[in-house]
């Protein structure tokens, strides 16, 4: 039997000081239940970025792309579970945290911990945002190179389009009014996907498919390389790294909901990451593409499904990321109110209006201009896995919950946990060293404000 540790030290963000906290009290207000934290987590992590679950394939082929597939879903999963333990756990103590940097300060007694916490989060998330704005122009680009095949609009003014709603919808004041988005988000998701897999069925049926080739590299360094940047991949598009803001919202007290919502989230995950794996990756094999929708929509001859599925999938696919862009932008907006608004001052009181709305938009106006200068999307993503979302989604955790609740060195968890840390780690590093690789053999592709995105 585990004993849980009893705090050894006071709670460096009592209660009583988050009542003038701005970012606590607005941003990340706790009034919601376990299936507005579902939503919100399915918008977190299934996204658009599954379709390119076949591009990750590509590196690692049929056998060992559904053993790492399912070995991060369940890596996560449990990672996620034993997060939501220790913060009811701390809730229980007295000590509720709404703040993931809060959080591993506290169990690990460590101040450099905070920073280092806020410092990953605030890099994924803005790299969410940027990838979500640049994805959201390039939806855009393709239906417009479809209705006007001699256009003249460059990606980037599609970016700036896209921009323009995000700071429209990144006005909405707090994380638990974004619940009936996310909801339209999670459907959004199973909406594209089975689009998307329909089409993918189709165009491995027609009388011409697409020639199928599953071999890997032939130099065996490169197959290496390869398999530990789709790993990368694969858990960046399983990551979120704002879970512990997410139980924010939930009304107190959050005991047992999070688990709920988790597992709304995962049947979604179910559904929709094995089937655009499965389905992209048997039509065009390792010449999928960083988006499956450009596989199936190629620059030379015919798309190879039925133009209203794709312009549908599309369509959706753009819906869903203004949400995951208001999804991952709630951390930033709390840092920032945190020191500019006054608690006790009105939410739409015009001393905290007006810098919301100043601070919103510039923060989505670098976003998006961002997205413009660097579109270098599938390589990003990579990279975004390996340093930003192995650390907080599959190493933190595990070490949280053995310094909450103390299993002994001799148990079966206690180990599980330490070869789960052992093992992300060194994939974190050599996923940081194949994607920043990869970046560098692409760099060549590079061209700041290009019309193109980079595979």
């Amino acid at each position: 039997m585990e004993s849980v540790a009893e705090p050894l030290h006071m709670d460096p963000f009592p209660e009583h000081s988050r009542e003038e906290d701005a970012g606590a009290v607005f941003v990340l207000e706790s009034k919601g239940t376990w299936w507005h934290a579902g939503f919100h987590l399915t918008t977190a992590i299934v996204g658009p970025t599954i379709l390119t679950l076949p591009y990750a394939f590509r590196g690692l082929g049929w056998g060992l792309g559904f053993l790492c597939l399912t070995t991060m879903g369940l890596v996560t999963f449990y990672s996620y579970y034993l997060m939501s333990k220790v913060l009811d756990h701390c809730e229980k103590a007295g000590r509720r945290h709404i703040r993931f940097r809060e959080l591993a300060a506290d169990v690990l007694g460590s101040g450099w911990m905070f920073y280092f916490v806020i410092v990953i989060q605030a890099s994924i998330n803005t790299g969410v945002g940027i990838g979500a704005i640049l994805l959201g122009g390039e939806c855009l680009q393709i239906m417009y190179s479809n209705i006007f095949p001699d256009g003249s609009l460059k990606l980037y003014e599609f970016i700036a389009m896209v921009t323009a709603v995000m700071i429209i919808f990144s006005q909405l004041p707090t994380f638990h009014s974004l619940r009936h988005i996310n909801l339209v988000s999670l459907l959004l998701s199973l909406g594209y996907t089975f689009l998307v897999v329909g089409a993918c069925i189709h165009a491995g049926t027609s009388k011409n498919p697409p020639p199928r080739d599953y071999s890997l590299e032939t130099s065996e360094s490169a197959r290496v390389f390869s398999a530990f940047t789709s790993i990368s991949i694969i858990a960046a598009i399983f990551g979120n790294g704002i879970l512990p803001e997410i139980q924010a919202t939930v009304a107190p007290p959050a005991t047992g909901k999070m688990v709920k919502g988790l597992l709304m989230c995962y049947a979604v995950i179910f559904v929709t990451f094995y089937s655009a794996s499965v389905a992209g990756y048997w039509v065009f094999g390792n010449k999928s593409n960083s988006n499956i929708l450009k596989s199936l929509m190629p620059d030379e001859g015919p798309s190879l499904a039925p133009t209203w599925v794709l312009g549908l999938a599309v369509i959706f696919v753009l819906l869903q990321l203004f949400a995951i862009g208001l999804v991952y932008s709630q951390v930033a907006y709390e840092i920032m109110e945190t020191r500019s608004a006054d608690v006790n001052q009105g939410l739409f009181s015009k001393r905290n209006l007006i810098p919301r709305m100043v601070l919103r938009t510039l923060y989505m106006i670098f976003c998006g201009f961002m997205a413009a200068m660097l579109p270098f999307f599938g390589d990003i993503n990579g990279v975004v896995g390996a340093i930003g979302f192995i650390p907080l989604d599959f190493i933190l955790p595990m070490l949280l919950y053995n310094m909450t609740y103390k299993p002994p060195r001799s148990s079966f968890t206690y180990w599980i946990n330490i070869s789960i840390i052992i093992v992300f780690t060194g994939a974190g590093l050599m996923g940081t060293f194949s994607s920043v690789r990869k970046l560098i053999l692409d760099a060549n592709k590079f061209k700041l404000f290009s019309s193109d995105v980079v595979d």
